[in-house]
């Protein structure tokens, strides 16, 4: 082999650690690659080291994707061996991502309103609920919680005004809502205790939000709001994976700012 031929050999094979380090691909996931027959590199040194060429790096680079894909690797195997070109590979996995997109987008939407309701106690509909539960969904949910709240005043009051609500009237909601939220986490940050002026006018905000969007909330059945966002589990989950230990200082700072429209 002449120098020039070396070179060019050189320049377009990689070591197996030579590809780890360059695509973030652990050596032993290499290695098992190898063994499985998923990827074999084509060449070898003459140390006997595996080498690999740049058609082993694209084959590699449809196999990543399609694992990020959650594809199974016999399945990979099955497709690779098709005899395609790597651009019909693009192709498939490009669509594959876009559906996955489009899958995921709704996703968020309908975990977005949920959390909504969540954090304002209002009653879901059988449509809102489908879209998290799809085709397995049963009206269980919504029976628990028109059984837990279905005979009060602020229910029925929920339910009539948010029945008229478009998509687009839920922005703003939305908005205001993560406006609260925000106050919140930043006045604990901030080390401002639940009783400072910041925290109190967070949760007057909180409890304006409820009252005029939803249902009319004094301050004394925003009191009991607030011990249920630390006593139900799934409330305080959605304040701890906020901030830790915001469940409690948003109870506190309910509890407050209670106490200062009541003196």
């Amino acid at each position: 082999m002449t120098t020039t031929g070396r070179r060019q050999h050189e320049m377009t094979t990689w070591t197996v650690g030579q590809v780890a380090d360059l695509l973030g691909v652990t050596v032993r996931t290499l290695h098992h690659y190898d063994e499985i027959g998923l990827l074999t590199p084509s060449e070898r040194s003459r140390a006997g080291y595996r080498l690999y060429t740049d058609a082993d790096l694209t084959r590699l680079q449809q196999i990543v994707v399609y694992r990020r894909l959650e594809l199974p690797l016999d399945e990979i195997g099955s497709l690779l061996t098709g005899g395609e070109d790597a651009a019909t590979h693009l192709r498939r996995q490009r669509e594959a991502v876009l559906n996955r997109l489009d899958e995921l987008s709704e996703l968020v939407t309908a975990i977005d309103r949920a959390l909504e309701r969540e954090m304002t106690d209002r009653p879901a509909t059988p449509e809102e609920l489908k879209e998290l539960f799809g085709d397995e969904f049963t009206d269980e949910r919504q029976a628990e919680a028109e059984e837990r709240w279905g005979d009060t005043d602020a229910w029925k009051q929920s339910a009539e005004r948010t029945k008229r609500y478009s998509t687009d009237d839920w922005h703003p909601v939305k908005a205001e809502m993560e406006a609260v939220t925000t106050a919140f986490v930043d006045a604990k940050r901030r080390g401002l205790p639940a009783d400072s002026a910041e925290a109190m006018d967070a949760a007057e905000q909180a409890r304006l939000h409820i009252h005029e969007r939803f249902y009319e909330l004094t301050h004394g059945f925003h009191r009991a709001l607030g011990d249920m966002y630390v006593s139900d589990p799934r409330f305080r989950k959605t304040y701890e994976d906020l901030e830790e230990g915001l469940a409690q200082y948003v109870r506190d700072a309910i509890h407050a700012n209670a106490d200062r429209h009541t003196r």
